[in-house]
């Protein structure tokens, strides 16, 4: 068992409690910057030397000013970023600005859409159910909806739509787990059925997860299911998945199983009304280059509404703290604080590569597990281990988890667009900082 109580994780009250501040917030010298308008906030973490942990302080510190940089060259708006090796957090640091045109600084409890980083936390609660006998990855996914029975696949173009054949076989859960089911997003590809994708609104956020089980089961897949691995709305299906399997909904069951028991106190599908002023603004490019808002004001106001579309293939708000919550309990093999969300051999199932022999995911560098993407070869990488699990988000929030080298890392930012390469650079500081190796 690692030392986690050291972390001295108080939920709900650690907002107010204080131990070591743990924000070594960087102060932003673009003088276009906020200058930190906002009070600090003490998280109650408490922040370990990294040497106590095989790292080097002077290497994090490199890693806090590449990311500062980033910020002061206008390229990011804002970002935070934190990590923890051995059961210790060793850095959290934020950057820049929340809302740049209301000239707020960062705070180290800031709230940020997590978009696709949703799925991980879907993953889980499935296999909650999954370690209580409810499914097999084995079984057909139309034995628990039954609209997927006859479902037919795309199997060329056709003058008013896909020409289709039938499936070859019932799509499982575990296809459905790793985007191999034969479900499309409408965004990501160009084809007849991602075209009916869009034309339906498959992910109306006006409507239901039943609604977009109806939808779905009158478009025809866009591959054979198992025949190759294709981004998809395969985690939104398994949220409707596990509201069939527990009777409850997706949001009263993730609070339940999941975001309870490890205390992430500011995650869900909407943001709080009281929590409203730590929502962070999100940004994108302009024909210049230059930043600016990438969200309409509508679209922000959603966020602030409760959800009718759990959307758990993206629908997510969280913060850094949070979700690194999520990501240590992942790392100790499936408990934190003495509470147990999984069992160690269901984590190991996750992160373990599940793509059939010949589908190959990122070139075969790496393979995917059950929501979650796999290394497999590192040695093409910027550092991390084989075994390493990873994903992010469509506004650029990152995460991974290094079992070998035992430290998990999250980064969140708020950007659209062609933004720098925060993820591979953070790898790279990340790596050049260990002093002790795993062996």
């Amino acid at each position: 068992m690692r030392p986690w109580s050291r972390l001295r994780w108080l939920v709900p009250a650690f907002w107010l409690t204080t131990t070591l501040v743990a924000c070594d917030a960087s102060t932003p010298t673009d003088p276009a910057s906020p200058t930190g308008t906002e009070p600090s906030v003490d998280l109650g973490v408490e922040l370990h030397e990294p040497e106590s942990v095989g790292m080097s302080t002077a290497g994090l510190a490199r890693l806090k000013g590449g990311m500062q940089e980033l910020i002061n060259q206008g390229r990011l708006a804002g970002m935070t970023t934190m990590l923890a090796r051995h059961g210790k957090i060793v850095h959290f640091a934020t950057y820049g600005a929340r809302d740049r045109e209301a000239g707020r600084a960062m705070p180290p409890d800031a709230i940020f859409r997590i978009y696709s980083m949703t799925k991980p936390i879907i993953g889980v609660g499935l296999m909650t159910l999954y370690e209580e006998g409810r499914f097999q990855l084995s079984d057909p996914v139309a034995m628990y909806i039954p609209e997927f029975a006859d479902l037919e696949v795309a199997s060329g173009v056709g003058a008013s739509g896909p020409l289709v054949e039938e499936a070859d076989h019932l799509m499982t859960i575990r296809e459905l787990m790793t985007h191999t089911a034969g479900f499309t997003y409408g965004v990501f590809s160009n084809s007849q059925v991602d075209v009916i994708y869009r034309d339906v609104d498959v992910l109306d956020r006006g409507g239901t997860l039943s609604d977009m089980i109806t939808k779905l089961s009158h478009i025809p897949l866009w591959g054979q299911p198992g025949a190759q691995w294709h981004y998809s709305v395969a985690v939104d299906v398994q949220g409707y998945l596990i509201e069939v399997l527990s009777g409850q909904p997706l949001d009263t069951f993730l609070q339940d199983r999941v975001l309870g028991p490890l205390g992430m106190v500011d995650s869900g599908f909407h943001v709080h009304a009281d929590k409203a002023d730590r929502f962070t603004q999100v940004y994108t490019y302009d024909l210049l280059g230059n930043l600016t808002v990438g969200e309409t004001a509508s679209r922000a106001s959603e966020w602030k509404q409760p959800a009718t579309f759990f959307s758990g293939g993206g629908g997510f708000v969280s913060t850094t703290l949070d979700y690194m919550r999520f990501c240590l309990m992942l790392l100790n093999d499936g408990e934190l604080d003495g509470v147990r969300v999984l069992s160690q051999e269901t984590v190991s199932l996750m992160r373990s590569d599940h793509l059939p022999a010949g589908v190959s995911f990122s070139g075969g560098r790496e393979g995917f597990g059950l929501d979650f993407a796999v290394v497999l070869d590192p040695s093409q990488g910027d550092g991390v281990s084989a075994g390493t699990y990873y994903w992010g988000g469509a506004a650029g929030t990152w995460f991974w988890i290094d079992p070998k080298e035992d430290l998990a890392f999250v980064g969140m930012i708020q950007q659209f667009g062609n933004r720098p390469d925060v993820r591979g650079s953070s790898r790279q500081y990340v790596y050049d900082a260990i002093t002790v190796r795993a062996n």
